[in-house]
């Protein structure tokens, strides 16, 4: 009985059968404030999934007290604040790698962060999640 047992697993284990996710061809967002409910942040993915794989992967950052994006601009807020104005430039560059490292490794946890821009990762790794949460669902 055991042998089959072993069996059995195994060929779940090559098949994939509830040991990995599989994710819905299509479309699919995710916002989150990844827990900065005291900020007017949200980190915002679009994700496209083809033959089950991450094809495209888009991340941006809205702030939605100012009604605009966080972009290559925004430190304009933060002149005279030296510190301020450099994790801006960090938290940009993690907004722009990390979709790149997503559609590399084909997983969030395996999406390092920055150093520097831990704030823009949890941002993303939330909002990758929760497009990847839709994504399952709609098995």
């Amino acid at each position: 009985m055991a042998k089959h047992a072993a069996i059995l697993f195994s060929a779940l284990l090559i098949m994939g059968f509830g040991l990995y996710e599989h994710y819905k061809d299509g479309h699919y967002k995710g916002t989150s404030r990844a827990g900065y409910t005291d900020e007017p942040y949200y980190g915002c993915t679009r994700l496209l999934i083809q033959n089950g794989k991450i094809t495209q992967a888009e991340f941006f950052v809205r702030d939605s007290a100012k009604h605009e994006y966080f972009d290559d601009h925004y430190e304009r807020y933060f002149t005279g604040n030296d510190e301020y104005v450099q994790q801006c430039r960090n938290d940009r560059r993690g907004v722009l790698s990390y979709p790149d490292s997503l559609l590399k490794y084909q997983d969030i946890n395996k999406v390092d962060a920055i150093a520097g821009a831990t704030w823009s990762y949890n941002l993303f790794k939330a909002s990758v999640k929760e497009a990847l949460h839709e994504a399952a669902e709609q098995r």
